[in-house]
């Protein structure tokens, strides 16, 4: 067993990475990016932009995320929350 494993895992969610993420995907400055900045509402997100953030979200976390999961992903607080207990799980 390869002890590194386990640091990995419990490190793997970290908020500025995944708000990096998330502007990346969105192109916009980082700053823009608040934990509470709702996607829609205020950073202008449409569907095809949730869904390449969706897309992205699977392939840098390693998780598959549920239709009905998806709709926590309002914003970068609940994005979090989200991929934390999804990372959780898979412990």
């Amino acid at each position: 067993m390869n002890p590194m494993s386990d640091i990995t895992t419990t490190t793997v969610l970290d908020k500025e990475q995944l708000r990096d993420l998330v502007a990346d995907v969105l192109d916009l400055d980082i700053a823009e990016v608040t934990d509470e900045a709702h996607f829609t509402e205020d950073l202008d997100v449409d569907s095809l932009m949730a869904l390449e953030i969706t897309v992205r979200l699977e392939k840098e976390y390693g998780v598959k995320l549920a239709e009905a999961e998806l709709a926590s992903i309002t914003s970068l607080h609940g994005t979090y929350e989200l991929l934390d207990r999804k990372l959780r799980e898979t412990r």
